[in-house]
């Protein structure tokens, strides 16, 4: 299968990685700095990897992506893994920190998916799977200092189950998976010193069984992936 996978520099998204070359995908992985696996897989497996090194938010990265696919005849899954977090009082939150929040969180995965929708729809089931927060559903416990966050992780909710209207007609699925706390580097970000019940590794094996066994009989829908919240 062929895989697209956001976010890989670290945390989860370096897991999910890892976990869909040892099963023998194509992938290709996108996060703003070098993703450090080469000792963690044989030569063979790397060889199945291409990685582009850039900001989701600037054009090249994308032209890059652009390139990349002309090789490919389907993209059979792409995981939004990518995510940008800002923890500070609402009255302390800049027009930057609006602007970030929302390009990375909302309108990348937007951006990305418009780019793969030709390539999702050549796979048998194309797959979008899209990485929120429990905190960006409606009616789940809420943190002071996330606003931003939480709110964008809902707007990309929401355009998951949008989106799942639109193509359902085409075999394309989109899911969106609400997860609680996972120790990573960003949820240390969020709560200092909290320690999570899930590691990133134990994370990223359930998102790449749920790629594999789920997303192709489940469409447009929350699914919460939490033990704690934190």
């Amino acid at each position: 299968m062929n895989y697209i996978i956001t976010g890989t520099s670290r945390g989860i998204g370096k897991q999910l990685l890892i976990t869909a070359l040892k099963n023998g995908h194509q992938v290709i992985s996108i996060s703003r700095s070098k993703t450090e696996i080469e000792s963690e897989l044989s030569n063979k497996l790397i060889l199945n990897w291409t990685e582009i090194m850039g900001d989701l938010i600037n054009d090249a990265t994308f032209n890059r992506l652009e390139k990349e696919l002309s090789d490919w005849n389907s993209v059979d899954v792409l995981i939004n893994n990518a995510g940008y977090l800002v923890n500070k009082p609402f009255e302390q939150l800049s027009t930057l920190d609006f602007n970030l929040s929302y390009q990375i969180n909302v309108l990348v995965p937007s951006l990305l998916i418009k780019m793969c929708i030709p390539f999702l729809k050549d796979s048998k089931i194309g797959k979008v799977i899209n990485i929120g927060s429990i905190g960006g559903v409606q009616g789940s416990v809420k943190f002071p200092g996330l606003a931003f966050y939480s709110s964008s992780k809902g707007a990309l909710a929401t355009l998951t189950e949008c989106l799942a209207e639109e193509y359902k007609a085409i075999n394309i699925h989109f899911n969106y998976l609400a997860l609680g706390a996972v120790q990573t580097e960003m949820l240390e970000q969020a709560f200092p010193g909290f320690i999570a019940p899930v590691t990133s590794a134990q994370m990223a094996e359930f998102i790449y069984h749920f790629s594999i066994h789920s997303a192709d009989m489940i469409n447009g829908k929350i699914i919460p992936v939490a033990l704690s919240t934190p």
